[in-house]
């Protein structure tokens, strides 16, 4: 071995970083080991496998290489089917076999991992069948990564059969038929085949927990966490996760305490996770405890926490506190931009998130795809139709970013918002790619906004074709057609969804009370906190009555009488749900509210009144957006 390969290999084998994979390959070249195969065997491992965020040099490098081998080609498609783009480990593969190189098991594991990941059964299946001609299919490995493939695809049938014929599963194949069972929700296959296991190591009760925690088995998980006989960090952060992620905030915080008495303190998962879940709830007050043992402990040190912080306090309402985050973090990275792009799109401070989209281009940091929708939807939820239009085209002309179907929905919802509803129109029939349902719905929710009864039947043949079943898309229309005053139309409507057996989704408020999240449905049972919030409801719409507050009741579907349609729009849970905190919470206290369906006019105008007459501040967060009532105005300028 010459001095230079011995010289490269040493380089290699303590090659840690991107920046010093690159240094090598520049000394590779520079003194002939390029074309030597185990220097790029090495090259390729290192950047396909080893070294993170480098898959894309491997893929270049691989293109370089005049004859690849079975190791180089399985080192690809190995890096690629971990990577955003797994479905590229299939091509890599069928350029393999164009070049007649012989698969081996290693490559039906890595290629069968690839489509388990972008969920492909009709891959996963053809590849199944060349494992079988090229005599792998009792291999263990491959075997195991079947099970695996099928599961992640939804078959556990499949999954079923594959491990049943194995002769003598090990602990990976067991562990993989469990986590397919609860893959396909089949939590009783997943008991019976754990308590079948010969042996179990830890993986098999943390596989357990997940699946428990997942489908909301909480008392199950509790248990299986008590008869656990060792637990690690991933034991404790499966149930801070998955607690917190059921909505049960108080158990996640004591297993959250529990875990850090121990020594088996949070990590960098857990608390991204648990933050997640304090977002999408809007449980502000536990955001606001984990911030600071956040900032106690250093964790804000760690990038990906502090961009979950900054999602959970935009999410939850307090936009001037993600700002303070994002402010105050070292390093940012795209995912830090984007953040905080959304949530002060969501906030409707449109002219703040382009501003800042300027001060990112200058820092030097090139945005995605993700952060260009955060910006479209920025111009859309404040009526910025040209300056829009003007981020659109540059998406293409100036950073060459490939225009996705998302980006053509926000363009759509950009025209939609601002009563263009011709020129939305125009634009989906004129799209390069088919419009998905999403686009069309979009210029449903458009003409309910702007009653264009026309538009929005033709709209609805269109979805009758792509999703004939979904609810929202008939409420949508019978809607329009009961402003517009054609209670006949809107009748045949609801009749139809009757006669289908299509079920409306029901709208649901959530709010954050002295640490308890309460969730309150209209129509619901009643129960001692349904009570008080009717009780403490009808008392504030009297009072704004006596203020000249006129019910809007133009947007209930049914032709029935006037006081019933006024009663009908009193009982919307965001009504009930701020009306239990205004009797419940201090005075002066901000009420957040989470919706998972858009405002009504009506809840609109509640929220409003409330705010100037109670003097209380009230921030909701519906569907599309927030909204921030103070002083009998709200944020969105009546613009949503």
């Amino acid at each position: 071995m010459s001095s230079n390969l011995q010289l490269c290999a040493s380089l290699l084998r303590d090659c840690k970083s991107f920046t010093n994979l690159k240094q090598i390959h520049a000394f590779s070249l520079k003194t002939g080991l390029d074309n030597d195969p185990f220097v790029i065997g090495q090259l390729l491992l290192l950047s396909a496998v080893t070294i993170s965020d480098s898959i894309d040099y491997a893929h270049r490098l691989f293109t370089f290489i005049t004859s690849p081998d079975a190791f180089m080609y399985n080192t690809v498609i190995r890096g690629l089917s971990e990577s955003e783009s797994p479905n590229q480990s299939l091509l890599t593969y069928i350029q393999m076999r164009r070049r007649s190189i012989p698969p081996d098991s290693f490559s039906f594991a890595f290629i069968l991992k690839a489509a388990a990941n972008f969920k492909s059964l009709n891959a996963g299946t053809q590849l199944h069948c060349q494992a079988i001609t090229h005599g792998f299919e009792t291999h263990l490995f491959v075997q195991t990564t079947l099970v695996s493939m099928y599961a992640e695809c939804g078959r556990v049938d499949s999954a079923r059969k594959v491990f049943d014929e194995m002769p003598q599963p090990n602990i990976v194949a067991w562990n993989a038929v469990v986590t397919a069972c609860f893959r396909c929700n089949d939590v009783m296959g997943a008991e019976l085949l754990f308590n079948r296991m010969p042996w179990r190591n830890l993986t098999s009760w943390n596989i357990m927990l997940a699946g428990y925690t997942k489908a909301g088995e909480l008392g199950s998980a509790r248990k299986m966490f008590v008869q656990m006989p060792q637990k690690d960090s991933v034991s404790w952060s499966t149930m801070i996760v998955g607690f917190a992620q059921n909505g049960c905030f108080d158990d996640a915080f004591s297993f959250f305490r529990d875990s850090w008495r121990l020594g088996m303190g949070p990590s960098e998962v857990s608390l991204t996770g648990v933050l997640s879940a304090f977002a999408q709830a809007g449980a502000f007050e536990f955001g606001k405890i984990l911030h600071g043992y956040i900032e106690k402990t250093g964790f804000n040190r760690i990038i990906s926490v502090s961009n979950a912080l900054l999602d959970t306090y935009a999410k939850c309402g307090n936009i001037n506190m993600a700002r303070l985050v994002f402010n105050q973090m070292v390093e940012k990275t795209i995912v830090s931009w984007t953040s905080m792009m959304a949530g002060l799109a969501m906030h409707g401070h449109g002219d703040e998130a382009i501003e800042l989209f300027r001060e990112m281009e200058s820092s030097g940091v090139r945005p995605d795809g993700i952060t260009f929708i955060s910006i479209l939807y920025a111009c859309s939820h404040v009526g910025l139709i040209e300056q829009g239009c003007e981020y659109f085209h540059k998406m293409k002309e100036v950073y060459e970013i490939e225009l996705s179907i998302e980006h053509y929905g926000c363009m759509v919802d950009l025209y939609g918002r601002s009563g263009l509803l011709n020129e939305a129109y125009k634009f989906i029939t004129n799209m390069p790619i088919e419009p998905n349902a999403i686009i069309w719905r979009t210029l449903l929710g458009a003409c309910s906004i702007h009653g264009n009864v026309g538009l929005a039947e033709c709209v609805k043949g269109r979805l009758s074709e792509l999703e004939p079943d979904d609810s929202g898309d008939y409420v949508l229309l019978s809607n329009i057609y009961a402003v517009a005053g054609k209670w006949t139309d809107a009748a045949t409507v609801r009749g139809s969804m009757n006669n289908q057996n299509i079920k409306k989704i029901p709208g649901w408020s959530m709010i954050e009370v002295d640490k308890v999240v309460y969730r309150f449905v209209a129509g619901e049972g009643m129960n001692g906190v349904t009570e008080e919030a009717h009780k403490k409801l009808a008392e504030i719409m009297s009072a704004l009555k006596v203020e000249g507050y006129v019910p809007e009741i133009r947007t209930v579907l049914h032709d029935i009488e006037e006081e019933e349609k006024e009663d009908a729009v009193s009982r919307h849970s965001e009504k009930l749900a701020v009306a239990f905190g205004l009797a419940r919470l201090c005075h002066g206290s901000v009420v957040r509210i989470v919706k998972n369906l858009r405002v009504c006019r009506d809840c609109h105008t509640v929220m409003k009144l409330i705010s100037k007459v109670y003097t209380w501040e009230i921030v909701l967060r519906d569907r599309s957006r927030f909204h921030l009532f103070k002083e009998g105005s709200c944020s969105c300028r009546d613009y949503w």
